[in-house]
């Protein structure tokens, strides 16, 4: 059997037909995985890294060919596309930045104590180590910098574990290009084989099947609840569980504070509307619940947002399915009793897959009585909720799921409020903005894009930014091991010159001659 893209915008199928690959092809591509462990994570730092800055240079030496087949299996424009190879490889250099460091090898030394009192302390050393192999599955929404060689892949890599990622069947030939460029710098580097491998398909059964394989050690998702959830499920009833690492849903609440409204409302509705469009609104850190402190601020914020949004064009969604559980989602919540819609863009056009913009308005009495008005609406659409009293919005900023982002726009006089506001949004979001919107996530070392379930399935994790690294790795302390036998971060020469805490005490990284 075999499977095609097709266009969002036009319609039509697109060449080449790709076969769909099932457990023969799990089995062989988490055997080689398994077998290229050994020697790809004892790879030296320097190999390592040489080896992401290797895929990122093919993949920019393929663009000629891999800007066309992303537009046309995504019906994203040009300049998305470029920003987002931008950021892909700029995620698989900051990864070889990172293994050069060796920060991540959280090296601790406690060395003996023979004389202390009652009893003496042992030699003890410790490091982390790769899991494994890692499944990685790739996103419809972002077919570069969060699939074949995005940051899961990346992070692994750094990690020193193998990859096989199962490509996002909605855009095969992006996945195949990437892929190749990452086979090239396998071959470069002189690696076995088996440390990247990509399966394509269209069925769950592959998925599942690569999940319950027993030499996957760790799964990295970004996608629905639904396909996150159907994992952590799989992954849980193997013999040995493993973690999934699943990025979900999340609607990334926005609360509009009393002063932010009365110096700033139409500004704040402007840049509102560019967040919640961007991308057709296929961004899992879309702005989609919006709370306002009632009044004529509010009025203004809402009227503002709707003429803005009278101008957008419906852009082409990703796929047909996504389209349609947009417009199911809407539909739904433009039916709920007590919502009104007071906003549209323009209708859809030639588009062949495409959803028109949509904005909702209710109260916070009506959004008590609703839960389900909390669901996230994946696409261009929001729900703004008149809150008739400022001091409810903590009490409705606790009672929201986690989420990947919180975002507060605030004035004179605001502080105290959100001072409150932030005490509750650190405890249901990964990341907390202040008069930004949280579209547009930086790849470095603070960034977390994470959050608590149903944002994620793992909230101590992020999957964005250096900390990501930490997924794919676990702790081992070594006790009175001979020095001869140590591994070289643990040794008291330190050859590969990584910080380490010495006793407690920070020692940093060795000034190189």
């Amino acid at each position: 059997m075999t499977f095609h893209a097709t266009n969002p915008a036009t319609g039509e199928a697109l060449a080449p037909e790709f076969p769909e690959q099932g457990p023969a092809e799990v089995e062989r591509a988490t055997r080689l995985a398994a077998e290229a462990f050994p020697a790809f994570r004892a790879t030296t730092p320097e190999a390592r890294a040489a080896f992401l800055e290797s895929i990122a240079a093919h993949i920019e030496a393929s663009t000629d060919e891999l800007w066309p087949r992303v537009q046309a299996e995504t019906g994203l424009p040009l300049g998305r596309v470029q920003g987002e190879t931008g950021r892909t490889v700029g995620q698989l250099r900051l990864f070889a930045a990172v293994v050069r460091d060796g920060a991540w090898r959280d090296v601790r030394i406690d060395p003996a104590l023979p004389d202390r009192a009652p009893l003496p302390r042992p030699d003890l050393r410790q490091r982390a180590v790769p899991l494994g192999p890692v499944a990685v599955f790739g996103a419809s929404n972002f077919p570069l910098a969060f699939s074949v060689a995005g940051g899961d892949t990346a992070s692994a890599f750094a990690a020193g574990c193998p990859v096989v990622v199962k490509g996002h069947p909605a855009h095969p030939g992006t996945s195949e290009i990437v892929g190749r460029a990452i086979s090239a710098a396998v071959a470069e580097a002189g690696l076995p084989e088996g440390v990247f491998s990509l399966l394509q398909g269209t069925t769950h059964e592959l998925g599942t099947a690569l999940v319950t394989d027993p030499r996957i050690k760790a799964v990295g998702f970004t996608g629905s609840r639904g396909g996150g959830l159907a994992l952590v499920a799989a992954a849980q009833a193997r013999p040995v569980p493993i973690p999934v690492y699943a990025e979900m849903s999340a609607v990334n609440p926005v609360f509009l504070l009393p002063g932010a409204l009365e110096e700033r409302a139409c500004d704040v509705a402007r840049g509102f509307v560019t967040s919640l469009t961007g991308s057709a609104g296929q961004l899992c850190t879309k702005p989609g619940l919006v709370f306002v402190a009632d009044g004529a601020g509010a009025d203004v914020f809402v009227k503002a947002a709707g003429d803005a949004l009278a101008d957008i064009a419906a852009g082409p969604m990703l796929t047909a399915g996504i389209a349609g559980a947009f417009d199911a989602a809407t539909d739904r919540t433009g039916g709920t009793d007590g919502v009104t819609q007071v906003g549209a863009g323009q209708a859809p056009g030639d588009a062949a897959v495409s959803s028109t913009p949509r904005l909702f308005e209710t109260t916070d009495a009506v959004l008590d009585e609703n839960p389900n008005l909390h669901d996230e609406m994946f696409g261009p659409a929001a729900l703004v909720v008149r809150v008739s009293d400022p001091a409810r919005l903590p009490e409705l900023a606790e009672r929201l799921e986690g989420q990947l982002t919180a975002t507060l726009h605030l004035g004179d006089g605001d502080d105290d409020l959100a001072r409150d506001l932030i005490g509750e949004l650190e405890l249901v979001a990964g990341r907390v903005l202040v008069n930004g919107w949280p579209t547009g996530v930086d790849v470095g070392h603070t960034m977390v894009h994470g959050g608590p379930y149903p944002a994620t399935s793992a909230p101590a994790s992020t999957s964005v930014g250096s900390r990501a690294i930490e997924r794919f790795l676990r702790p081992v302390a070594y006790q009175d091991v001979p020095a001869a036998l140590l591994p070289p971060e643990l040794r008291d020469e330190n050859p590969y010159g990584v910080p380490r805490t010495v006793d407690g005490r920070l020692q940093p990284a060795p000034t190189q001659e």
